[in-house]
């Protein structure tokens, strides 16, 4: 008879793996012991059919990710019949998997009433459920989990202990008699006494109440499209666009998609999937724009608030102030939703790590977070342990160990303390599961960022290099390693040489990322004012009479308009950028679109929105040669819009659309011309611009026609969400050029 030793690597902590070893082995009469080692399962195993057994063991659960499957020899006894083992601390080389959506065959057990299950809000079973949200240590059992204080009863430890039921050893069984309970509270956090909370709350959202929900990750708050007004006003975004929950029948009815889309909305990660609407004009007290943001019911707490619930869509958007920290804890909620949450719907099963939605848009990731993150990422970057804490900005941080790359869930703009706490809690967290040492930290180039502070401070403690890579080529880096044209365009970046960058284009590999193109550089008269004031970066970029008399048309006062000229002619607090983000926020407000930004992306946004309706033509495109790099004139294509606009020639959703094509031609022109010298076949692109489909795929076009391949993050964020693994990849390359030491 035959005997091995069997390591199997990768994500297989709370996928089930143990179990699954289980019923193989008894499928293929075989006997032995299978047992948690750290982050690794260990199986221990004799009879006649063990290569099938690591045939089976090479594919694994649903939610596992196999890495590799070693088999050695193994001496000594094996003992009869085949044993799950208690878990014991061992090498840390995997990763726990993301918080999935609750599966079909427990919400089945949730409606059946014939189900000890019935009605329980927190079912799931060893393929569904929460993971990466209640974990707080390796290896995964359910003492090292929030579940640790909710003791089995009778009925859960029988399943839990029988190899024929789907949760045999899932660390997450509960059920209503000893399981996590769920619980109303009014606006001031005093509960409500209620037999059936979730219908009571279901009750306050039919007659228009603001509700917050603590589901898996965090805090939603909830309410129903006739109060989204009242919401916005609440938190005090009028304007920004908010994401509904619906069933799948009122999706389909509402949004266009695909059978691609169909797949995402069904997907067990359950991101908010950003669609275009069928009638841009419906549901715009949610969304203003042609798109809004859909997502599927995903925990069993969300699926019986909609068997409650008369209205077809909730308003479920993250109950956070913008830029900090999703809300996780009840008290922590009725504290900073004072004043907009009329009620609290919760429940006590504390949530370890907090995780915010995904989002994705044309199959390309907004933000990474729940069901795809954390992110391991295959990748030989070398025998060094590295940590890329990411931009400042939609960050997130990444840490490279022994082939992997892991990206955390997003964090957010880490422009406050509370934030940058968030990011060192996740940084540490990971750090520990992953037994990571580092041998450097990457970090923006920024010098100012709060994230540059912490790494530098990290490194100097750890004894380490902290590495500066420069934000655009990160992005470039993060979509490929291998030579090629990148484009990164986007809002702001750190230049080279201190101003702010963000429509670039990049020539070599990572890390020799020659800048040979770049958008003409152009005042932003008030640095973050022209930002916030779109109206300021048009007259940044056309310093004219016209513009002028077009703002007192808009209300400015002589003097208002008369410190702006002069501001800008004596380039004081006027840095230059050469930001694609920029050039269409002045568009938006050339256009009338938007005058002031509330949230971040509007202008751009409500620009996309109106082109939507348009159909584009080509304007002249201007370019010039500055420094060895070709620059695309933006000052020459926001004249031929302002000709047009203020001339009266053509429609507003037309103009918008052309600005746009041609905006894109000119980028796609300067990397065209780049591969042309280079000889290099292939583009990158990247960047929170490339969200915006009509520009992405013009891009794609242009290249196309030239015989070039237009390539995109697909497991990442077009985004800055790429930015902390680009920053690895860019750090790896620098240490191993300088043979490990300070760059």
């Amino acid at each position: 008879m035959k005997q091995a030793l069997i390591t199997v690597r990768g994500v297989v902590q709370g996928v089930g793996f143990r179990p699954f070893v289980y019923a193989e082995a008894v499928r293929f009469g075989l006997s032995g012991t299978v047992k948690n080692l750290g982050s690794e399962v260990e199986v221990r195993v004799a009879g006649d059919r063990i290569d099938e057994l690591v045939e089976s063991l090479r594919r694994g659960p649903p939610l596992a990710r196999i890495d590799s499957v070693a088999v050695r020899p193994l001496d000594g006894p094996v003992p009869d019949g085949f044993a799950i083992l208690p878990s014991t601390e061992g090498a840390r080389t995997g990763l726990i998997p993301p918080d999935v959506a609750t599966c079909d065959r427990c919400l089945d057990e949730i409606e059946s009433r014939s189900s000890r299950y019935h009605g329980y809000w927190a079912t799931s079973c060893v393929d569904c459920g929460p993971r990466y949200s209640i974990i707080r240590d390796l290896p995964y059992d359910r003492p090292r989990t929030s579940m640790e204080s909710f003791l089995l009863c009778d009925g859960c430890t029988e399943e839990f202990s029988d190899p024929g039921s789907r949760r045999h050893h899932a660390q997450t069984i509960a059920c209503p008699t000893c399981g996590p309970r769920v619980s109303l509270h009014d606006a001031d956090g005093r509960p409500v006494l209620t037999d059936d909370p979730i219908s009571a709350a279901a009750d306050l959202l039919d007659r228009g109440s603001i509700v917050a929900v603590r589901g898996v990750g965090g805090f939603h708050i909830a309410c129903v499209e006739e109060a989204a007004g009242e919401l916005k006003a609440r938190l005090g975004r009028p304007e920004q666009p908010l994401a509904v929950m619906a069933r799948q029948e009122t999706v389909e009815a509402a949004a266009l998609f695909g059978e691609a889309g169909r797949e995402l909305l069904l997907s067990r990660e359950r991101p908010i999937v950003v669609l275009e609407k069928r009638d841009p004009g419906a549901y715009l007290s949610i969304s203003n724009l042609h798109t809004i943001g859909v997502m599927l019911p995903y925990t069993g707490l969300h699926h019986l608030l909609f068997s409650r619930l008369a209205h077809p869509v909730l308003v479920m958007t993250s109950a956070n102030v913008p830029g900090y920290p999703m809300v996780t804890g009840f008290g922590r909620a009725v504290q900073v939703l004072s004043g907009i949450a009329d009620a609290y719907l919760t429940h006590d099963r504390p949530i370890v790590n907090r995780c915010d939605d995904s989002v994705v848009r044309d199959g390309h990731l907004i933000r990474l977070s729940r069901g795809y993150a954390p992110l391991r990422t295959p990748i030989e970057l070398g025998d060094c342990c590295l940590l890329g804490v990411g931009p400042e900005l939609s960050s997130n941080a990444t840490i490279y160990r022994d082939g992997h790359a892991v990206t955390s869930p997003h964090v957010g703009n880490v422009r406050n303390p509370e934030t940058l706490a968030y990011l060192v809690e996740t940084i540490e967290k990971l750090g520990d599961w992953l037994g990571a040492q580092y041998d450097a930290v990457v970090h923006d180039l920024h010098p100012q960022f709060l994230s540059t502070r912490y790494a530098r401070e990290l490194a100097k403690e750890l004894g380490v290099p902290a590495i500066p890579v420069q934000h655009h080529r990160a992005h470039i880096a993060s979509v490929t390693r291998e030579p090629c044209i990148g484009i990164a365009i986007d809002g702001v970046g750190y230049g080279d040489d201190g101003a702010v960058w963000g429509g670039e284009v990049f020539a070599g590999a990572a890390p020799a990322l020659d800048r040979v193109g770049h958008l003409e550089p152009v005042p932003m008269p008030g640095g973050d004012l022209a930002t916030r004031f779109p109206e300021r970066m048009l007259y940044g970029i056309l310093p004219e009479d016209r513009i002028l008399d077009l703002l007192e048309a808009r209300g400015w006062s002589d003097r208002e308009r008369d410190v702006l000229a002069r501001q800008t002619a004596r380039r004081v607090n006027t840095p230059l950028s050469t930001s694609t983000g920029r050039v269409l926020d002045a568009a938006a407000a050339l256009l009338g679109l938007c005058r002031e930004r509330t949230y971040d992306g509007e202008p751009a946004m409500k620009l996309e929105t109106a082109a939507a309706r348009g159909r584009p033509g080509a304007w002249p495109l201007e370019f010039f040669c500055a420094e060895g790099a070709s620059v695309f004139s933006t000052r020459a294509l926001m004249g031929e819009l302002a000709d047009r606009a203020l001339g009266g020639s053509g429609a507003v959703f037309d103009l918008a659309a052309s600005f746009q094509a041609n905006l894109a031609r000119g980028i796609a022109r300067m990397a065209v011309e780049a591969a042309r010298e280079r000889g290099i076949k292939t583009v990158a692109l990247s960047g929170g611009v490339a969200i915006n489909k009509a520009i992405r795929e013009t891009i794609r076009d242009e290249c196309s026609k030239f015989g070039l391949e237009c390539i995109t993050n697909r497991r990442l964020p077009l985004g800055d969400g790429c930015i902390s693994f680009g920053q690895c990849v860019i750090g790896a390359a620098l240490l191993e050029r300088n043979d490990g030491h300070q760059p």
